[in-house]
Parts: structure tokens; C-alpha cells; sequence
């Protein structure tokens, strides 16, 4: 490609929303162009060349892996969102239109409903099974405050594949083929990146990864461990049960003990017991908002932890959790409630609370006496009191024992670019989804559903790999292979060889940018540095001395070469 025919409006200001580097490259890169600044996007020539090469990565790993591509219709009918009992429980990032006769659409941001539509129209018996059915398309979800360019867009392109299956075994060997070749698209995109356990949200299911491209700017914290292979976003992170014991706190009987000030904080009454605060517990009011109501619950906790709020959201079933004010808290009579402990119970019948996990079964704790200005001291939390009570809802932090070697955890943040879900039979039972298997028996197919964001893949290539200057993209992703920059048009002889070179190159299948602009010299380079082609030649003055020079933009290392040599290095290198 000619530079002088090539729409690629780079730009040297950095847009007014443009925080992260991804934004700002693929923004003044001439790559992506913003629409009214509503995180709608429009992909140039090299942003849409870029794109398709990595489309190309994922769809050929995937074909490879025996799955089979379809294309489903943007549009949604409504009524298959109501059968699968979501159309209500994805909230206001659907969104929902009629048309002119009325009916009800949306616009999908995920396609499980659309998918098991097909196949329950087309699969009748287990002998069709395994099924692995994927498409590469535009998905939208409104997102509430997009930002941050193709990171938090809505509009986007996904990849979203489905597998279908006439047992669990058999839906198990397929999540583990894909989390195979899922590693296989992102290795061979030059990412560095992580495979770590997560939590399912809307789309549910019984167990999911995420994979996790490695980066400081990333929205997610990941939870890993640096002596083994564990990882997980810290919203699904699990950590060993620390055992710290103290005698001097230990009791055949609860002691009630009583305090004289009003700052009754886990610190305060730590420093006023002098015991560690691993000892206490302590308790946290959420109002949980659920599908026809609202209502105060109450979490507990050690005092040295913290609630993981998707982990206490799901513990209850609720749709989302967020803090409710002293009077609610009051009006609900939950105000001065604490756990059951021995014959004693503070809270009423109806209250919904839990206990975290770290405390089942646990003694010597100290908590609150449900009263004000009193603790009891030496008090159990027994299991079997509170079976249906206890569940993991504490933060895991750094320092904390990994669950599988006793390493100590460690944060660090990614950009959550795929994510594989065992679906079980949730969308295929309500949607009708059936299959007779070899007893002749009708029964839902069990599924598995994988998704990546390609469209977000670009901005992670660019978040790991970046300087200064501009882009860096990897060979896999780079829109071109080589950039070839003449420094003076008006020189015939930097022109003659650069048009030997295009041609030559060129012929040989090798994908290269001639810049062949009538453009001073300090504008092109800066180009070169911006656009991140990874490999370039520079034919300049060192050119009536028989040399030019090869340039690596990762780290925009230089090497002269004589430029009667340079053409058979290029053809070997390309």
C-alpha cells in the first residue's frame, strides 16, 4: 500500500476522554474515529485491517478445533429473552425497541438465547451431538459510562461460540478443548496473559475462566499465585483458612463484657481488649435489591476481612447489593442483631444474613453482644446451627495462603478478553432445548458457551505493548509488515530503491507500507513511531554513501546495511 493513497488521519493531539494509552494511539493513530463521543466507533482502513487479522487468528484456531461457524441476526426477538426468564434480569444495558408492527426486539449483547433457537430447530437425537456452533459479530450493550475507546465500547465485536452436548462429561472435554485453544489465539497474538477462575454473572452456569491479558491499566484485579499455576479474578478468589489461635480468649461459657465509650469500631475495641482483630467479628448491612423487592441483610465477617460484594450478591440470589442508610437499617430491626449463638437469638425469623467461611465451625471470637456497649467474649459460630447460613463472601487479600500450595497471593490487573462458561442446562431447559438420548428419553441438551472480544483484543495488544512514541503491534495483529520510508520524494535515487523494494517485496506475498508522501522527513518518522508497524527501512542521506538503515520499532533499534545487501536480508527476514 501507497502512503499517499491511504486514509490515515494521525493526529498529534490527544482526545479530551483519552486516558488510556490504547485510546489515545488507536484515536491519533488514524486507526479507530470516535462517533459523538458516545462509545460508538468507527474503524478506518488500518483499524479494520487490524481487526480482521486478528478475526483471523481466532476463527482459525477455532476451525482447527472443530467448530463450525454461523451468523446470527443482530436483531433479537424479545419473547426468546422472556422464555429464558433474562429479559428483565439484564437491567438497562439491553437494549429494547419496537417496530413498526409493534413487536418487542433488542439489540443482542450476547446470543445464548439466539443460539439454542437454532439448534432446538435443527438437533433432535444425541447421535448430532457434539455441537460446537460460533460467530464473529457485532454485539451492543448500553453501557451506563463507556469509556475508555474499544475497552469499554457498546458497540463491539465478539466472538461468541456454543457447544452442545448429550452429557456433562462430554460438555467438560469441550471446555477443556477450548480452554486449550483459547491459549492458542492468544499466544499467537504475542499477549501476555492469564487463565484465572471467575465468577459466571449474567450469564450463570456453573463454572467459568476468564482470560486475562496482563496489564496495569486493566479494570480487574486478578488474584494469583507466584508458586503455582492458581488464579482468579478477585471476585471468584478463594484463600486458605488461617488458623491463629489465643488462649486467653477461650471460655467454657460465652463472658458478657461491657464498655463504657461509643466508637464501637473493630479497631477500637481491638486496641481496648488488646487482642488481635482476627478475632472479632464484625458485621456489614447491605440493602439487596431482588426482582420484586428490596430488604436489609446483614453480612459477618472476621475483623481482619472484607466483603467481596459479587460473592455476597450471589450468596442471597439477589440482583445487586448497595448500602442503605442508618434509618433503613434501624426500620429494619436488624440494627443491634448478631449471629445465633448457643440458646441466644437476636435476629428475627425472616432476616436474611450470612456468615463467611472463614468463621464456620470457629471459637474463641469476640462480637457483639447485640446490645449497646456490651461484647460477649469466647463465642462459637457452629455449623451445623447455621448450615444454610455460611458461604465465602470475604475479599481475598494480598499475603493471603493460596487454597492448593499455602503460597502467599499476590494482585495484579488484566483485561478480561475471554471468558468460557459451563452452562450446564440453564438456557437449553427453559428454551426447550431437547434431545432424545439412547433410551429414546427427552432430555435438555447440556451446554457450554465461550466468549472473546476481539474488538477489545486491540486495545490489549496496545495496553502490553506501547512506548512513548506510539504503538507497537505484534506480528500476528501488525496492519503491515514492513514500512518502508523514502526521506526525500525528490530524490531519485531514495525513490528508485524504495520502489524496487515495494515491488519486489511485494510480489514475494510480503505485506508493506511505502511511504511515499511529499512530506518533510520529521513527519514520517513520527508516523513510523505512531502507526507501530513492527519493522521499517529508512532510505535517507546515508544513502549517497551506499547505506541504509533497518529499524525495529520495539525499542526503535537501528542497524545500517548496505543497500545493495538490504533487498536479500528483507527477502530472508519476510
Amino acid at each position: 500500500m501507497r502512503f499517499s493513497r491511504l486514509l490515515v488521519p494521525t493526529s498529534k493531539e490527544t482526545p479530551n476522554d483519552a486516558t488510556l494509552a490504547s485510546h489515545i494511539y488507536l484515536i491519533r493513530g488514524g486507526f479507530i474515529q470516535s462517533v459523538g463521543g458516545s462509545g460508538l466507533y468507527n474503524f478506518l482502513p488500518l483499524g479494520k485491517k487490524i481487526l480482521d487479522k486478528v478475526r483471523a487468528v481466532v476463527k482459525d484456531e477455532l476451525d482447527k478445533a472443530g467448530c463450525q461457524e454461523v451468523a446470527l441476526s443482530f436483531v433479537t426477538p424479545a419473547t426468546l429473552w422472556e422464555e429464558s426468564g433474562r429479559l428483565e434480569k439484564y437491567g438497562k444495558e439491553l437494549l429494547r425497541f419496537k417496530d413498526r408492527k409493534n413487536n418487542d426486539f433488542i439489540l443482542g449483547p450476547t446470543h445464548e438465547e439466539m443460539m439454542v433457537n437454532l439448534v432446538r430447530q435443527s438437533v433432535k437425537s444425541y447421535k448430532q451431538l457434539p455441537l460446537n456452533l460460533y460467530q464473529i459479530n457485532l454485539k451492543f450493550r448500553d453501557e451506563i459510562r463507556p469509556r475508555f475507546g474499544l475497552m469499554r465500547g457498546r458497540e463491539f465485536l465478539m466472538k461468541d461460540g456454543y457447544s452442545f452436548h448429550a452429557s456433562v462429561e462430554d460438555m467438560h472435554r469441550e471446555f477443556a478443548l477450548m480452554e486449550e485453544t483459547y491459549k492458542k489465539i492468544f499466544t499467537r497474538l504475542g499477549l501476555e496473559f492469564r487463565v484465572v477462575e471467575a465468577d459466571s454473572g449474567a450469564i450463570g452456569g456453573s463454572g467459568s475462566k476468564e482470560f486475562m491479558v496482563l496489564a496495569d491499566s486493566g479494570e480487574d484485579t486478578i488474584v494469583v499465585c507466584p508458586d503455582c499455576k492458581y488464579g482468579a479474578n478477585i471476585e471468584a478468589a478463594v484463600k486458605k483458612l488461617k488458623i491463629y489461635d489465643d488462649t486467653s480468649i477461650r471460655s467454657t461459657n460465652y463472658v458478657e463484657e461491657e464498655y463504657i465509650f461509643d466508637d464501637s469500631s473493630i479497631e477500637n475495641l481491638s486496641n481496648y481488649l488488646g487482642k488481635d482483630k482476627y478475632f472479632f467479628v464484625k458485621k456489614i448491612y447491605k440493602k439487596a435489591i431482588f426482582k420484586d423487592e428490596t430488604k436489609i441483610v446483614v453480612f459477618f465477617l472476621r475483623g481482619t476481612d472484607y466483603l467481596e460484594e459479587t460473592k455476597a450478591t450471589n450468596s442471597i440470589g439477589a440482583l445487586e447489593l448497595v448500602d442503605p442508610t442508618q434509618q433503613e437499617i434501624e426500620d429494619s430491626g436488624l440494627s443491634s442483631a448478631g449471629p445465633i449463638i448457643g440458646d441466644y437469638n437476636s435476629l428475627p425469623n425472616d432476616a436474611i444474613y450470612r456468615i463467611d467461611n472463614g468463621l464456620k465451625n470457629q471459637h474463641n471470637l469476640i462480637m457483639g453482644a447485640n446490645s449497646k456497649n456490651k461484647i460477649f467474649k469466647g463465642m462459637s459460630l457452629i455449623e451445623e446451627r447455621h448450615k444454610d447460613s455460611f458461604a465465602d463472601i470475604s475479599a481475598v487479600q494480598e499475603g493471603d495462603a493460596c487454597i492448593h500450595c499455602g503460597g502467599a497471593l499476590t494482585y495484579t490487573k488484566g483485561i478480561e478478553a475471554g471468558h468460557i462458561f459451563q452452562l450446564g442446562t440453564q438456557y437449553s431447559e427453559p428454551l426447550g432445548c431437547n434431545l432424545l438420548d439412547e433410551n429414546g428419553k427427552s432430555v435438555p441438551m447440556v451446554m457450554g458457551t465461550y466468549g472473546i472480544g476481539v474488538s477489545r483484543l486491540l486495545a490489549g495488544i496496545i495496553e502490553q505493548n506501547h512506548d512513548d512514541k506510539g504503538c507497537i503491534w505484534t506480528k500476528e495483529s501488525a496492519p503491515f509488515d514492513l514500512h518502508i520510508i523514502i526521506s526525500n520524494i525528490k530524490d531519485k535515487a531514495q525513490v528508485a530503491l524504495g520502489e524496487k523494494l515495494y515491488e519486489t517485496l511485494k510480489s514475494k506475498g510480503v505485506d508493506v507500507l511505502l511511504d511515499d508522501r511529499k512530506e518533510r522527513f520529521g513527519p514520517k518518522i513520527k508516523d513510523f513511531e505512531l502507526m507501530g508497524v513492527p519493522h521499517g527501512v529508512l532510505i535517507g542521506k546515508k544513502l549517497a554513501d551506499g547505506m541504509v538503515e533497518f529499524m525495529t520499532r520495539d525499542g526503535m533499534l537501528k542497524e545500517e546495511m548496505s543497500s545493495e545487501e538490504i533487498l536479500s536480508f528483507l527477502e530472508g527476514k519476510f
